[in-house]
């Protein structure tokens, strides 16, 4: 037999109970182990939503994934917005990789290989070996060695958003179904994030443009010019969507816009261009009156011959101003190319916004023309007023002083009386030239009109003949007069005033401006040396020109006190026109 110590050094068989107590340890291990999993879980869900900055939640979900499922490397693609991006990833967030390392590698991916088949395929993925799938692209230059994948999609109201995408399981060769079921868990909490990210920078851009907007019209209808209203328009909208280039364009005619605007880069060659309505962005948004958007105008064919690949613009986008019923123009932004594409979020406001301005455009021409019209309103009823008051009185006036001549024996007395007489009628006729004045509703008359030219050409010649010129002006001058006579009216005023400060050596001038009902007379008296016989005559030759042009004579004779007096006569329309006329 063996020694009692060579029994006690023998193994004393596990009974079932032991196993049991083990099995339990391992059960509690990996209960414990779960129990923490789903702890780390529910805070990576918490600390997703804290944010409501989107690039802040997109950061915070690749870093919650990594840590989740212990990877050594993580990645958040958003999948493009348009019909063309759909297969293709707009944005690419990695995390474990250095800056150096990134620039190192050169362009995020696109969306080819692996990833692509999860954009094409949105289910979750796990591999064992990258390389090994037929999918499998390679990796560019400089870039980390990867083998482990997980990665699972994103969605957002039932449609993709983005992918997650995880590499290099740590103290693992794979990643197991559990770590594939923590990712799907966590990126339905993404989802959620995402959404609730979106809907909070929603409502601060529709904050932003509605402040905006109420700015424009604010600006508007505080009788603020529409150069400055149009300005402060292309401000806020480049300033709301990050535009390096914004401008608005107005119709010209029926065929093309004229840039009426422009602020940024490139400005100084995009103003005042000519737009055609055809076969441009800028004139199919004007046509069709709905937003038009080009990601890269450099590439796009819609924008062949366009001013924007001149200036070196990537993306742009033009959205009509005003609505349907009166459109007024273009509203057009563009990005440089190293800047991404508008997208389809960021325009939505854009033609509410546009649509307000022309809305508060044409409240404000409305005002404008309601005010114009109260104006004209009260000039009538002045002129009325005049004429129904001031002019019946110096009339009454008139015909007292006149009957009293009949009654004066005096030579003296009669003169004065005759002098108040003929002061009256002056005053008489000034009152009604301000009548007409007053009345002269043309747009423009009030500052391009023949009364307000002939003002100036007096307060002209004022410094070179060395006093005032007195000025008489009876009938509707600004109303009656063709434009064409009063440029000839304007242009023989000026010269017969030269002509007098260079020669008359006078020291008072006359001017009579007379519009009748068929022709108008200029008539310049001076009181100086008069017109020598042989004098030259070049100057009066070519007033008598322009008289018989128009079909009028032109008269230079002595008044009865000496000195000069320079009548120009013409008709007022052609079929008026004298014997001397044109026929």
């Amino acid at each position: 037999m063996p020694p009692d110590s060579a029994r006690g050094a023998r193994r004393e068989p596990r009974l079932p109970l032991d196993e049991l107590v083990d099995e339990l340890q391992v059960r509690l291990d990996e209960v414990r182990g779960a129990h923490g999993r789903l702890h780390h879980l529910l805070e990576a869900v918490m600390s997703v939503g804290r944010d409501l900055e989107l690039p802040q939640v997109l950061r915070r979900i690749v870093e919650a994934a990594v840590e989740l499922v212990d990877a050594e490397y993580g990645a958040l693609g958003v999948i493009g917005e348009s019909h063309e991006e759909k297969q293709l990833l707009s944005h690419f967030l990695p995390v474990g990789i250095g800056r150096e390392q990134i620039a190192a590698i050169g362009d995020h991916p696109c969306g080819r290989g692996i990833l692509g088949v999860l954009i094409r395929h949105p289910e979750p993925l796990r591999l064992r070996e990258l390389s090994e799938h037929p999918g499998s692209y390679g990796f560019p230059p400089h870039h980390p060695p990867m083998r482990s994948f997980l990665g699972a999609p994103i969605r957002v109201r039932d449609e993709v958003f983005g992918n997650l995408y995880l590499t290099e399981k740590r103290g693992a060769k794979e990643f197991d179904r559990e770590d594939e079921s923590v990712l799907s868990t966590l990126a339905t909490a993404a989802g959620v994030a995402i959404e609730n990210a979106r809907l909070y920078e929603e409502s601060r851009w529709r904050q932003r443009w509605m402040a905006a907007s109420a700015e424009v019209t604010s600006m508007l209808l505080s009788g603020a010019e529409q150069q400055e209203v149009l300005a402060l328009i292309v401000d806020r909208a480049k300033g709301q969507l990050g535009a390096d280039l914004g401008a608005i364009s107005v119709p010209e005619n029926d065929r093309q816009l004229r840039v009426a605007l422009a602020a940024g880069a490139g400005a100084e060659v995009y103003q005042s261009h000519a737009i055609p309505l055809t076969g441009t962005l800028t004139g199919l948004a004007f046509t069709r009156g709905e937003l038009e958007r080009s990601d890269d105008v450099q590439s796009d064919a819609r924008t062949l011959g366009s001013v924007l690949r001149e200036v070196g613009m990537g993306a742009m986008v033009a959205v009509p101003i005003g609505t349907e019923a009166g459109r007024r123009g273009v509203l057009m932004l563009a990005r440089l190319p190293d800047k991404p594409a508008f997208t389809h979020e960021e325009t939505a406001p854009l033609q509410g916004f546009a649509a307000q301005a022309g809305l508060a455009l044409e409240l404000a021409d409305r005002r404008r023309d309601a005010e114009q019209i109260a104006v004209y309103e009260d000039r009538d009823r002045i002129a009325r007023d005049l004429h129904d008051l001031a002019i019946q009185r110096l009339f009454a006036t008139g015909m007292t002083l006149q009957s009293a001549l009949r009654l004066q024996s005096s030579a003296a007395g009669e003169e004065k009386l005759l002098r108040a007489v003929r002061d009256l009628d002056d005053t008489i006729k000034i009152v009604r030239t301000t009548i007409f004045g007053l009345r002269a509703h043309d747009a423009g008359t009030a500052s391009d009109g023949l009364r307000v030219r002939v003002m100036r050409q007096i307060e002209g010649a004022t410094e070179s003949l060395g006093f005032s010129p007195a000025l008489r002006t009876e009938g509707l001058l600004d109303v009656n007069v063709p434009r064409h006579v009063a440029d000839h009216a304007v242009a023989v005023l000026g010269e017969a005033l030269t002509n007098a400060a260079r020669h008359a050596q006078a020291d008072a001038v006359d001017v009579h401006v007379v519009c009748g009902a068929e022709d108008l007379s200029l008539t310049v008296s001076d009181n100086g040396v008069g017109m020598p016989a042989d004098g030259r005559r070049s100057g009066l030759a070519n007033l008598e020109h322009r008289a018989r042009e128009l079909g009028g004579a032109l008269d230079v004779d002595a008044p009865p006190g000496g000195g000069t007096r320079l009548t120009w006569r013409v008709p007022l329309r052609p079929d008026s026109a004298g014997p001397n006329g044109p026929g």
